[in-house]
């Protein structure tokens, strides 16, 4: 089979040829259809500090991806070959005390595909049945291919109660483009979404029904004052972790005021927190996605009106895969799409 291969430390990604994966008892086999390129796997492109630390060599890398399965181990239940699917690319153990209570997304051994496992930028990928979720009729491949981010952006905007609630979201990358969606989807009264690239402002727009906002230009309190917000936004979703971001973000949320943070900084960050204690505000760290409730809760959004399809801006062949990376680092694409087809 062909699948982009990070063959030793250094940059980029190899298409070769590798053999189809053997499934375990418990195991899918999935024709891959459709994969995203993630944030991630830009990581793992340019070999930085973090890849270097994290990913094995060679490793098959991709974790965002929609398929069909069309092999089963003889254990596996409720599945059937042909059915199409995309799946959660986190690993989980099943000894921690968060595993065995359910809380699946806090256990600490945790492996991921396409980081620590073979992965889903493949024909075929090798995914336990425990980790496959069904696609309805209703999410075709390539909406099937960026669950993974959505799923991101779902856990993000949901931490907190958005009915009629005023959001900042800081941070237009594609995951915050679409929690900015979600929370309009769910209820938020005001949404507002910064950054300092007005490519991805403008598509923010195009995507979601948000106020967009560059920084650079406009002051987040005239912004506040022109929504008729009396006290500042009531739930921040940090998904940049850019610190200026997280300041601003704490200097315009009113008194006892939320955040849930997906955005990771580069390095260690120095924070006001007197500003935060003084403020009352909770802060709430989000990774990944809940397993399995953000699937069920994002798929039931999709089927019910939540259209985040506009945040795909470059489709590719994997032939192509070079122009799909390229255009990911350019900083002004949504998300990529690559098919295997």
């Amino acid at each position: 089979m062909q699948a982009l291969v990070k063959p030793a430390p250094g940059p980029e990604l190899v298409l070769r040829q590798e053999p189809v994966p053997e499934i375990g008892a418990e195991d899918v086999l999935i024709r891959v259809k459709k994969t995203g390129i993630c944030g991630t796997d830009i990581h793992i492109w340019q070999w930085d500090d973090w890849a270097a630390r994290t990913v094995p060599t060679p490793l098959i890398t991709g974790h965002e991806f929609a398929g069909e399965i069309v092999d089963m181990g003889r254990l596996v239940e409720g599945l059937e070959i042909g059915q199409r699917v995309s799946g959660e690319g986190h690993l989980i153990g099943k000894t921690s005390r968060q595993s065995r209570a359910g809380k699946f997304h806090l256990d600490p051994a945790t492996r991921g595909i396409g980081v620590n496992e073979p992965g889903a930028f493949a024909d075929y990928l090798r995914l336990p049945a425990f980790n496959v979720v069904p696609l309805p009729d209703a999410i075709d491949d390539e909406i099937g291919a960026i669950l993974d981010p959505l799923g991101n952006a779902v856990h993000t905007a949901l931490s907190f109660d958005l009915i009629g609630e005023d959001v900042l979201v800081t941070g237009a990358g594609p995951i915050g483009i679409m929690a900015a969606a979600v929370a309009r989807h769910v209820g938020a009264r005001h949404v507002v979404i910064t950054d300092v690239n007005p490519d991805r402002l403008a598509l923010a727009e195009r995507v979601a029904d948000v106020r967009a906002v560059d920084v650079r230009t406009t002051e987040l309190r005239d912004v506040i004052h022109d929504l008729g917000m009396k006290q500042g936004f009531d739930v921040g979703l940090e998904m940049s972790g850019n610190q200026a971001a997280l300041d601003q973000m704490v200097e315009t949320l009113t008194m006892g005021g939320r955040i849930a943070l997906l955005g990771i900084p580069p390095g260690k960050s120095p924070v006001d927190w007197s500003r935060i204690v003084f403020k009352a505000i909770t802060l709430k760290g989000v990774y990944g996605r809940e397993i399995f409730e953000t699937w069920y809760k994002m798929i039931a959004m999709l089927e019910n009106g939540l259209d985040v399809r506009g945040v795909i801006t470059h489709r590719f062949p994997v032939a192509e895969y070079r122009a799909g990376f390229e255009a990911m680092l350019s900083g002004s694409s949504g998300k990529v799409v690559l098919d295997w087809t």
